[in-house]
Parts: structure tokens; C-alpha cells; sequence
């Protein structure tokens, strides 16, 4: 039997098993072969060849436009950057990762208009595998949809996890430490959402005998699997609906009624036409809040502070942060630094490396000399 017939089988299985306390461990142990046999399937196909996308990565972050054929994608990166992506009212026009560069508040922001997905992607139909693989890279993902095709939202989110993309959630808090003997040793924190016998079968399962777990969370079987295969990855993702142009506003009340059927939040989705370019502001400043970046103006050497163009980080980083973005012999001469603005107690404040900066910071390294 191939490995895509055992696949099927085990998903029948999974399918078919009713699930109670008795049957856990028995789904648990089914749902990590499953992982184990997708994994070796996937391997084997890259194994086998493909170009695939290879986008080089530039600017201070990178954005993802994920959506199905013909909703808008290419019209809404040319309105959005300097690119010149194809644009055509057939579906799969797109057949190339066209990148763009968004300029905002100071930043350079890439945007990828990706080609459309099909369902079936994460399997590779369409090429579908090698479009995941652009997407996995970015920072962010922007679900784009129409007013017409809110339910495209739920079949791309089954797409995107299928490839291993975790949207809008963080890691399990679980760390795996293997031991020379005594076999599997299960610590929780509180509870930890699955028996113990549970934890140990899915970790056999995945060739663990001796070990040492703890659980700082309140697992599911997908949780833990998904903290044992170690490549998944995990982003924040936002929601845009385009074509609003081309309702009435009477129509408009059907279509928040649909994004609430998908657990969408009307007022944190952002409505735009990407033909008419209305909404877009809207959409850069929540493209720029969710990605978290800060502008540090640097005060510079005999000419002064530079507002034209700002040190791009993220939230949270602090003075040894900015020393690696910038780069050179910063780190190697550094003294302290003087901070104004948001992030200090006082103007010129002195401070070290460790010190957390904040949007619109102004700083000034002194180094040795």
C-alpha cells in the first residue's frame, strides 16, 4: 500500500471512530501517524523536483495576499505598491509571485500577490504546495475576499492549516526533553486537556521512549502533535473584503451577517475596492498595527535627527536590536545611548542595551572612540 492509500485509510478511520474518553488514545495514536505519513508524503515530493516560487525576502516586513482566483488580489497589490502584477476578470490570471513594496510611515513593507489557491492546494493541486511555501515565509497573511464570497474565508483557513500555517495563535507551551532511560515522564502545570496515558501513546507513536514533558497548557491532540512535529509555523493574519463598491447598502447587513457566521468580527474586518482604491488607507494603517513595527529616529552625527527615514523594528526590541538592524561596528564601539520620546523617563535619557524602545523614539548612540 502507497503512502497516499495509508493517508486515506487512516483518515477514514479517524472519520469513523467515534470520540470519547475510551477512544483518545486510539485517535491520539491515529491522528500522529497520520502527521508522521503526511510528512514522508510531502518529503518524497520535493524529493521529485519543482521549481517551486523562490521570492527573496526584502524591506523590513513581508506580507502574504492569500485568496482564490479573481477576487482582486493583483488589482489590490498594484493600488497598494509600485508593481505591475497582471490583471484579468479570468480566473488565473496570476500565475507568478508578483512582489511589490508598500511605503508606509517610513517602512518598506513587501506585499506578495500570490497566485490564486484552489482547494486542494496543501496536496499540490494547482502548484498549490509551492504557494503555501511563500506564504509560510511572510510575516503576515491577508485573507482577501469579496462581498460576494465571504465563505471563501473558512476553505482558505482549512488550505493554510493543511500546509502547517497556525493563524493568530502562539506555539503550545510544551517543551520535550529526550533521557537516556526511564521512560516517558508527563509534568503538567495545571491541566494539561489530555490524560497523561494519552500524551505518552501520541510521543511513542512519534518515536519517543525516554523523555521528560511538560505542559503549560491545556492541550488538544492537534495542539500536541502539533508541538512535536516542530514545523509549523505561526502568524497573524487580518481579513479584507473587496467589491464593496459594488453593493447597495441594503446588501450591506447580508454580508456582516455572513462574516459572523465565520466568526468574523464586522468591525475588524476592513471593506475596501480595490478598483475604485477606497479603504485602502484603512487597510495600511491595520497592516502596519499588526505587524507590530516601530519608527526609531536616529540623531545623528553633525546632522542632526533624520525623520525622512526611520530605523524599522519591532515592537519589544530594545537598543541592541537597533545596533543589529543597523549594523557595522555599533556593537563593538558602543558606550550608551541617549533616548527621547515615548520609551523614556526624561529627554536624552541614558540608558544600555537592554533598554525597550517605543514608536517614534528618538536616539542617539555615543561609541568609543
Amino acid at each position: 500500500m502507497g503512502l497516499e492509500a495509508e493517508i486515506e485509510a487512516i483518515e477514514e478511520e479517524i472519520a469513523s471512530t467515534p470520540y470519547n474518553k475510551s477512544t483518545e488514545a486510539h485517535i491520539g495514536r491515529l491522528k500522529a501517524k497520520l502527521a508522521d505519513k503526511k510528512e514522508k508524503l510531502e518529503n518524497q515530493s520535493s524529493a521529485g523536483g519543482g521549481s517551486g516560487y523562490a521570492v527573496e525576502k526584502t524591506g523590513d516586513a513581508t506580507v502574504a495576499l492569500v485568496g482564490f482566483p479573481s477576487v482582486g488580489k493583483s488589482t489590490l497589490l498594484n493600488a497598494l505598491t509600485n508593481a505591475e502584477s497582471e490583471v484579468g476578470s479570468y480566473e488565473f490570471t496570476t500565475l507568478n509571485v508578483n512582489p511589490g513594496m508598500l511605503q508606509y510611515r517610513g517602512a518598506n513593507i513587501q506585499i506578495m500577490d500570490v497566485p490564486g489557491l484552489i482547494e486542494g492546494a496543501a496536496s499540490g493541486r494547482g502548484g498549490g504546495r509551492e504557494v503555501l511555501s511563500v506564504v509560510r515565509a511572510a510575516d503576515l497573511v491577508v485573507y482577501v475576499l469579496t462581498v460576494f464570497e465571504i465563505d471563501q474565508y473558512e476553505r482558505l483557513s482549512e488550505e493554510l492549516y493543511a500546509n502547517k500555517v497556525r493563524l493568530d495563535t502562539e506555539p503550545p507551551s510544551l517543551s520535550i526533553v529526550k533521557k537516556g532511560r526511564g521512560g516517558i515522564r508527563v509534568t503538567a502545570s495545571g491541566d494539561p486537556g489530555l490524560p497523561k496515558d494519552v500524551i505518552k501513546e501520541v510521543l511513542r507513536e512519534h518515536g519517543y521512549v525516554n523523555a521528560n514533558v511538560t505542559v503549560r497548557e491545556e492541550l488538544d491532540v492537534d495542539r500536541l502533535i502539533d508541538s512535536i512535529m516542530e514545523n509549523r509555523v505561526y502568524l497573524p493574519s487580518i481579513v479584507t473584503v473587496n467589491k464593496a463598491d459594488l453593493i447597495d447598502r441594503d446588501y450591506l447587513e447580508t454580508v456582516n451577517e455572513d462574516l459572523r457566521a465565520h466568526d468574523l468580527d464586522p468591525e475588524e474586518v476592513t471593506f475596501i475596492s480595490a478598483e475604485e482604491e477606497k479603504g485602502l488607507e484603512g487597510l495600511k494603517e491595520r497592516i502596519w498595527d499588526t505587524l507590530g513595527l516601530i519608527r526609531i529616529y536616529m540623531d545623528k552625527p553633525g546632522r542632526g535627527i533624520d525623520y525622512e527615514e526611520p530605523l524599522i523594528l519591532k515592537e519589544g526590541s530594545d537598543i541592541e536590536d537597533a545596533m543589529e538592524k543597523l549594523g557595522g561596528e555599533f556593537k563593538e564601539r558602543f558606550r550608551f545611548a541617549r533616548v527621547s520620546g515615548p520609551s523614556a523617563k526624561h529627554d536624552e535619557q541614558q540608558v544600555g542595551t537592554d533598554h525597550e524602545l517605543a514608536d517614534e523614539d528618538v536616539v542617539k548612540f555615543i561609541l568609543r572612540r
